[in-house]
């Protein structure tokens, strides 16, 4: 749940310390406890007074030249840079009872990112001098004024930076406007309105551009200079009235925002009155609650409306709490993001099912995904159902685990009503201890029988009819299923079916600054190079569903590859076994349009699986409320970069991505490219023409290693059949359009984990 806290501006403590009841109280002990009685965790409150701000005025800032005591202000003026310190008049708290539960405020008037060398100079030392005396009251958290000079961002930048080496363990918080009104032009409404808009005018040839993004790409400024320290935050200020586009705000999302600095002037008052915030900042607030920021409620006791009074401002916001999608589905049991508690952007290694035998505990987490075994009982069912030849029917579970697809297949079974026998192969020697106990207690030989040993050179009694696994990753692939299946097809009659069938691979590019953060936190090169498991959280997805201005880009969430079960073209040894695994090589070339300003971190992995028929698995987020809605056994692949990629506004980001293997393990290699659309004419260099452009597609779409086309332009799932679940783009652009634009490259990764050097899945 998001904390509360109150602002007391330095009026309000001037008029605490006027009042004939403080007793032993200081004006900021008295806030405090006022504040807690309201409900309140914190109050937030400036650390100095105007008497400091004209101390440092006259010293550093009032021209000598005007002054009678011109050596005198120079000398003081020295001494004070020499040593910072402050007079106890100058600042509003001094003990250390009084910064508990409390947020000081730097002051906002310190201009770190002025023009003047020697201003900047002075206020540089006079916030190490602030900060250092918060540290001393034991602060855990500061929130510093925000920049307001673009093109001294990089000043204030670089004092910050200076800061948090020289002020250890503190927050640093920078407050930050979530834009800035004067570049936001009309754009469509987050929410339907009831007025319909104007058309967009013809002398500016359609609806203008949302944002240029400043106050974001000032933030990114900082923090690239500030090496993206975990000790940096923001305190993101809703002051100015919300834009009107979603993708605007959405950015925020991926950011660690740690505080929302929410006006009593930012709300307005209903039909009775009371203080509510307009349909975009409802939604904003009910998005990014999930992230549990502290909100700063700020000028709340002001009366600025009629009904309600102070604590109507947090009553609302907690409202919009209560009803936000993301905290319903977290308190709602059953739901993967109530699983999931606990584990949002949390990293997890893959599993390494071949080399390791899983744990006990392992097993009973996956185990209590109950989605996941009902849709594989639905698919044994009808398969079973649809069997075409009378007799007994027989399966084979390979990789049998603790049992719980045994106990599902015996189920469907006894739904078909279908003579049948099952055989469970596996070959953790733990598990399948497990797997006697249950055969003894629950199965018996009549219905099934065990098979200990590997099945890619277990033999089996007799051949089978449906062989069924879940040796599925995140990826689809990357816990080796098709490796694994390549060894148990063996087992399969010519016309035997697999359960899963097929499964696909997808990704979409995304930025998570705590994501990048919790990859680079273990000191190890390697960690910027291995795919890991994340319930992903704090995140933005940079693409779209645009086709671009080339009109060469996909959806939004791209396929990379599938693969199929059994297969049929399969050139094998006597004893049914591949030859090479170089058949499970795959490669993706795709090509994603980035409508604004980002930071790209790494890619989201996600699979789909179809089971049998209409039934399947799927984590990809467009279609997993239709197929397998609340499954909890998978969370997304995270593949990281190990050096933020920024990608301009109506940009293009190529991917290329591989799956590779020898004879001893398998791995990912992963690269990127980012290109920007300008006037040929503008273009006084060679163009990037080649195969390998995305404004010139090569006539053979696939590679030799797949024959999946990159970056489809229609997207559909097997497992959806209804019309309007499928996902189609605008058509693209004609050559007309694209007439006189050319891609130039602007930017590249380095080639990611190049022969397994850094993570791989052995064999």
């Amino acid at each position: 749940m998001p904390a509360f806290s109150s602002h007391y501006a330095l009026e309000d403590i001037v008029e605490l310390s006027q009042r004939d009841d403080l007793g032993e109280d200081t004006p900021v002990l008295r806030a405090t406890s006022d504040a807690r009685t309201a409900g309140y965790d914190a109050v937030c409150v400036p650390l100095t007074n105007e008497k400091w701000k004209a101390r440092w005025t006259e010293l550093c800032i009032l021209d000598p030249e005007e002054s009678p005591d011109k050596l005198v202000i120079e000398q003081r003026a020295e001494a004070w840079r020499s040593k910072p310190a402050f007079f106890r008049d100058e600042v509003t708290i001094s003990r250390l009872e009084e910064a508990e539960n409390l947020i000081p405020l730097i002051s906002d008037w310190l201009e770190l990112d002025t023009s003047d060398d020697w201003v900047r100079h002075d206020a540089e030392i006079a916030l190490q001098q602030e900060l250092a005396f918060a540290s001393y009251l034991n602060a855990q958290c500061a929130i510093l004024p925000p920049p307001s000079n673009r093109t001294q961002v990089g000043s204030y930048a670089r004092a910050i930076n200076a800061c948090l080496a020289s002020i250890p363990y503190m927050e640093l918080s920078v407050r930050i406007p979530i834009y800035d009104p004067a570049t936001v032009l009309p754009g469509p409404s987050r929410s339907p309105s009831p007025v319909e808009s104007a058309p967009p005018s013809s002398a500016t040839g359609g609806t203008p551009p949302e944002s240029n993004m400043t106050t974001w790409e000032m933030w990114d400024t900082i923090r690239t200079i500030c090496g993206y320290n975990p000790r940096l935050t923001l305190a993101l200020d809703l002051t100015p009235p919300l834009p009107l586009s979603s993708s605007v705000l959405d950015q925020w999302l991926a950011e660690p925002v740690r505080h929302i600095w929410l006006p009593a002037s930012a709300f307005i008052a209903n039909a009775k009155g009371y203080p509510v915030l307009t349909k975009g900042s409802q939604s904003f607030i009910r998005d990014i609650v999930k992230l549990q920021p502290n909100i700063i409620l700020s000028g709340t006791r002001a009366k600025k409306h009629t009904r309600g009074g102070e604590p109507a401002y947090a009553q609302y916001v907690r409202h919009l709490e209560k009803t936000s999608p993301a905290v319903k589905a977290a308190q709602t049991a059953g739901t993967v993001e109530n699983f999931a508690l606990g584990y949002q952007d949390y990293l997890q290694a893959p599993l390494q099912p071949l080399m390791d035998n899983l744990q006990s505990i392992t097993y009973q987490t996956f185990e209590q995904d109950p989605v996941k075994y009902r849709n594989y009982e639905e698919a044994i069912f009808f398969a079973l159902s649809e069997w075409p030849t009378p007799g007994k029917v027989t399966l084979c579970v390979a990789g049998a685990g603790r049992g719980p697809l045994v106990a599902r297949a015996l189920k469907a079974i006894e739904r078909s009503k279908r003579e049948a026998f099952v055989y469970a192969v596996e070959k953790n020697p733990n598990a399948y201890v497990t797997l006697q106990e249950r055969h003894r207690e629950e199965w018996g030989d009549a219905k099934v029988k065990l098979l200990f040993g590997d099945m890619r050179t277990l033999e089996v009694p007799e051949k089978v009819d449906i062989l069924i696994s879940e040796l599925l990753g995140s990826f689809g692939d990357n816990e080796l299923s098709p490796e694994c299946l390549d060894g148990a097809s063996r087992f399969l009659k010519p016309d035997g079916i697999s359960i899963p069938s097929s499964y696909t691979a997808y990704i979409a590019p995304l930025s998570s600054s705590k994501l990048y953060n919790e990859t680079r936190a273990t000191k190890d090169p390697k960690s910027l190079e291995t795919p890991y498991v994340v319930m992903l959280h704090a995140i933005n997805i940079l693409s779209d569903n645009g086709g671009g201005i080339s009109g060469t880009c996909g959806p939004q969430i791209q396929e990379c590859w599938d693969f199929e079960h059994p297969r049929k073209d399969a050139a094998l040894t006597e004893q049914g076994l591949p030859l090479t695994n170089s058949h499970n090589t795959r490669s993706a070339k795709l090509t994603f349009h980035i409508p604004n300003a980002g930071v790209l971190h790494g890619f989201a992995g996600y699979f789909e699986a179809v089971l049998y028929g209409h039934v399947g698995l799927s984590i990809h987020p467009d279609r997993m409320a239709q197929i397998s809605k609340d499954m909890l056994s998978w969370f997304p692949l995270f593949i990281p970069l190990k050096d933020p990629l920024y990608l301009p506004a109506d940009s293009e980001l190529t991917v290329s991505l591989w799956r590779l293997t020898d004879v001893r393990k398998v791995w990912y290699e992963w690269y990127a490219e980012a290109f920007l659309p300008v006037p040929s004419s503008s273009v006084h260099s060679p163009i990037w023409r080649d195969t390998l452009s995305p404004m010139s597609p090569s006539a053979e779409h696939g590679s030799f290693l797949s024959p999946v086309v990159s970056t489809p332009t229609f997207v559909s799932s097997p497992l959806l059949d209804v019309p309007q679940l499928t996902l189609e783009l605008p058509p693209q652009h004609s050559d007309k359009t694209r007439e006189g634009v050319s891609l130039v490259k602007i930017s590249q990764t380095a080639l990611h984990n190049p022969g397994g050097q850094s993570s791989w899945i052995g064999l």
